[in-house]
């Protein structure tokens, strides 16, 4: 009797991994350019007479993103220092910017960095690989 119950549970087990779970099962493209959400809010500071903005981007997807590219124009004109360990300029026209030195960015945990200048940057998403 034991040995048709050890065969009926492997048999499940078996069954059970076969049975695809969450967004990383056959999902070739689990993350979603929507699923980083780029913000950008006055902080109500002033540096040397232009308002200060603090961007957030935050990953909405289960996987970590790695080498993360915003469109940034006007190549991160500031009259403040920006935090280049958070975005920098990678292309020799000043349009494409690495976050977070390409690191994974991980869901609940937000790229934050600030700029001051007369008006926003308008960053948008370029590219991002998923860490699934």
């Amino acid at each position: 009797m034991a040995a048709p119950m050890a065969t009926l549970i492997l048999f499940i087990c078996a069954l059970l991994c076969l049975v695809p779970t969450g967004a990383i099962a056959n999902d070739s493209d689990p993350c979603q350019d929507t699923d980083l959400t780029i913000t950008t809010v006055r902080t109500g500071r002033m540096v040397r007479g232009q308002p200060e903005y603090r961007v957030t981007v935050d990953n909405q997807c289960s996987c970590s993103v790695y080498d993360v590219v915003l469109n940034c124009p006007d190549g991160l004109s500031s009259t403040e220092p920006i935090d280049r360990t958070k975005i920098h300029v990678v292309d020799n026209k000043g349009m494409l910017c690495l976050l977070y030195n390409g690191w994974p960015i991980k869901r609940g945990s937000p790229v934050t960095f600030t700029y001051a200048r007369s008006g926003r940057l308008g960053f948008t998403m370029y590219n991002a690989t998923p860490n699934c």
